[in-house]
């Protein structure tokens, strides 16, 4: 039989496994598909699924469709727009990694702060200064409009005490002194040889030539405060009120 033939036959077999429901989640099923996730899945949702470069998947909440059908076929073909990539891994491993995703949201972890006096030390703090909810606010920061089905709790606890653990690429900033001994800093939005695209503080976009830049560097730590003169009681507060940006 031809390779040809081999992959026309191929097709309509891996459709129907995808079709069906799972098999059963087990014990043996959960503790594979953990085995796949932690190998394949991790570097961007997190050791135990609670999200990182990726979305937190512990919390039951998919932005992509919620069924098992919808999580296998996300798994199998990727998610178009996103980082997401398909795989090639057969039907059964992908459905333990399906069961593994449901028992993570069990016993979903809740906060123990008061969300209420979170929202009122948001503001407080200036927070919608550099971020944004529901539309108000500032674009400088991540979107927290929904940020608690995107992170963990201590994820988000994190981001409030050391900022720079975890800084994406897209939050890194330029920092040199142009031609004109100006001082600049600003988000890193693009580059190449001879130029560098910035974002300043201002949401205001800017092209510089390298050739006039002194001192040129990328800083790759948070332009975010760490908040590490809130109190412990405050700091769980500011987390069970981003918590609760999450879909309802």
């Amino acid at each position: 039989m031809s390779r040809l033939a081999t992959f026309l036959i191929a097709i309509p077999l891996m459709a129907q496994q995808s079709d069906q429901h799972p098999p059963p989640s087990t014990p043996a099923d959960i503790a594979a598909g953990a085995k796949t996730f932690r190998s394949h899945c991790a570097p961007c949702h997190g050791y135990n699924g609670e999200g990182g470069r990726g979305p937190n998947l512990a919390a039951g909440r998919f932005y992509h469709g919620s069924s098992d059908l919808d999580l296998f076929n996300n798994i199998t073909n990727g998610i178009a727009g996103t980082e997401m990539p398909g795989n090639f891994y057969s039907a059964v491993r992908i459905w333990q990694v399906v069961a593994y995703l449901r028992s993570l949201s069990a016993n979903i972890e809740k906060p123990t702060g008061d969300a209420r006096r979170g929202a009122k030390l948001y503001d407080a703090q200036g927070c919608a200064r550099c971020h944004r909810i529901d539309g108000s606010g500032s674009g400088l920061g991540p979107d927290l409009s929904q940020i608690g089905s995107a992170r963990s709790l201590e994820h988000l606890r994190l981001a409030i005490i050391d900022p720079s653990a975890d800084v994406q690429p897209r939050y890194w900033r330029a920092v040199f002194e142009d031609s004109q001994g100006k001082k600049i800093n600003g988000f890193l939005m693009n580059e190449d040889t001879y130029t560098v695209q910035i974002m300043d503080m201002n949401e205001q976009l800017h092209t510089y030539e390298k050739a006039g830049s002194v001192n040129y560097r990328i800083e790759k730590s948070s332009a975010m405060p760490a908040y590490t003169a809130l109190s412990a009681d405050e700091v769980n507060d500011l987390v069970a009120y981003l918590w609760t940006r999450r879909p309802q």
